[in-house]
């Protein structure tokens, strides 16, 4: 699934994505560090993984999107 970086802290590498209709939906540390990024600057696209649905949705990956 693809979205836009909405939010990033470097300090606690947690941050929020939205999904293209808008929707935001925030990852932990370990999601962050399962992309094996080290910065993400709001408006880059990424890749994300999901589990769960509804409220229970959470991202378990964060990558830059790429072609």
């Amino acid at each position: 699934m693809q979205a836009t970086a909405y939010t990033y802290d470097s300090d606690s590498r947690s941050g929020s994505v939205l999904l293209d209709d808008g929707t935001p939906v925030s990852f932990d540390a370990p999601a962050f560090d399962a992309g094996g990024l080290r910065l993400l600057r709001p408006g880059q696209r990424v890749r994300i993984e999901v589990e769960g649905e509804g409220d229970a949705r959470r991202i378990t990956l964060v990558t830059l999107q790429t072609l």
